[in-house]
């Protein structure tokens, strides 16, 4: 019989570290507390961790650099992030997400919802790390045994956002993905964010591309897609 997910909670408030942890042993994971970045970036690097569960206003390393150093080291990057903070403008929620989270939930928060967002978040790594599916045309391959987008054979640093983004849109090459549609398939369906945090994650993506970042083509007043020419599956 597997064993449950391990979910690592990263929180310096003890009392609310302790009840994340309590209610993600009630779903049924294993749950593990630290109260710092440093203590986070360790246990990250030396143990199985399925997903982590991030404060952003932590002391010495704060969150925000965690997501950074997780995304730079190869054996971390693929780590599903949820970052749950009391920083709830939306330049903190872009940040965070920029830098890899793929959740971002305000507090206070609901346990259920946390528990629902942490199950979502699961589900759609396990989707994203699923073998045997690699698309390459104009030069750009997205191997998912990876969880790398390569250009040229060159691999290009992109978030998981951006990554999830660019194969969402290369799945049906040609049609037109709003951006509701594209925050639903790549956050999940219960994740409000603006929709201005998509046009960040495309612009973002375009410039890394090079040339080929004109196959995502806007449409305007509506959303983003892929030329048909743009990706074919192999």
């Amino acid at each position: 019989m597997a064993s449950p997910p391990s979910i690592l909670i990263v929180e310096d408030e003890r009392e609310i570290g302790e009840l994340v942890k309590l209610q993600i042993e009630k779903a049924g994971y294993r749950a593990r507390l630290v109260e710092s970045g440093e203590s986070a970036l360790q246990h990250a690097r030396g143990h199985a961790v399925d997903l982590i569960i991030l404060d952003l206003m932590l002391p010495g390393i704060d969150g925000l650099e965690v997501c950074k150093r997780l995304q730079w080291e190869p054996s971390t990057r693929q780590i599903p992030v949820v970052i749950l903070t009391a920083r709830g403008e939306d330049a903190d929620i872009v940040t965070g997400l920029e830098l890899g989270a793929v959740d971002y939930i305000v507090k206070p928060f609901s346990a259920k919802v946390l528990v629902a967002r942490v199950r979502n978040a699961l589900r759609r790594g396990d989707d994203v790390t699923e073998p045997g599916n690699l698309e390459q045309q104009h030069g750009i391959e997205i191997d998912d045994d990876r969880f790398e987008i390569r250009v040229h054979g060159e691999a290009i640093d992109v978030t998981v956002s951006e990554f999830r983004i660019l194969r969402y849109l290369a799945s049906r090459p040609g049609f037109v993905r709003t951006r509701d549609q594209i925050i639903e398939a790549t956050h999940g369906p219960r994740v409000v964010m603006s929709n201005r945090t998509i046009d960040v994650h495309i612009t973002s993506l375009r410039r890394k591309l090079g040339p080929a970042g004109d196959l995502i083509e806007t449409v305007r007043g509506v959303g983003y897609r892929l030329e048909d020419s743009g990706l074919a599956t192999s």
